[in-house]
């Protein structure tokens, strides 16, 4: 065990540094949303956004657990997500839900996601990925994607008919 930082008087102590691994992991989720933000077709648009919201989630598991010596039953990113950040758990059954369409849409299926569903999930993914960033106080890096199918352009601060859970912060 190290010792404890002293802290003096008056300021509040710093938050530990982020894990290297958790900054690259926000970036390529941050990467594959604005790859899915210009893909013309809804499964690519639709499965992208998806892996980058895999990726911000690896980044809060990066940052929030530690490797463990004995191996266990792989499991989801989803599940564990939920299990070390409870706040997140809306989050993580809402994008649980949509591997099994993320893997039709990868597979070509013609029929797995329409222009809306890859459209919103675009905007929820740019949502939760805002979140996390907050969440492990990271500066977003960019403004939230254009969303190619138009069912998401509206002005800025209009609600929002997202299917995802809210966005509220979960520090």
């Amino acid at each position: 065990m190290g010792a404890a930082r002293a802290v003096p008087t008056g300021q509040l102590p710093l938050p530990p540094a982020l894990p290297a691994a958790a900054i690259q992991l926000l970036a390529q989720g941050r990467r594959a949303l604005a790859e899915a933000s210009a893909a013309t077709d809804p499964r690519e648009r639709y499965a992208t956004a998806h892996l980058g919201a895999l990726r911000a989630a690896a980044a809060v598991l990066a940052a929030r657990t530690r490797p463990e010596p004995a191996r266990r039953r792989p499991c989801s990113a989803w599940v564990l997500l939920g299990q070390v950040a409870p706040e997140l758990g809306e989050w993580a059954t809402f994008f649980a839900a949509g591997a099994a369409k993320r893997a039709a849409a990868e597979a070509g299926l013609s029929s797995a996601v329409t222009e809306r569903e890859a459209d919103d999930l675009l905007r929820d993914v740019g949502s939760f990925l805002a979140v996390v960033e907050a969440g492990l106080g990271v500066e977003p890096s960019r403004p939230r994607p254009r969303v190619v199918g138009g069912t998401a352009s509206r002005a800025a601060g209009s609600p929002s008919r997202s299917s995802g859970p809210s966005s509220g912060s979960w520090r």
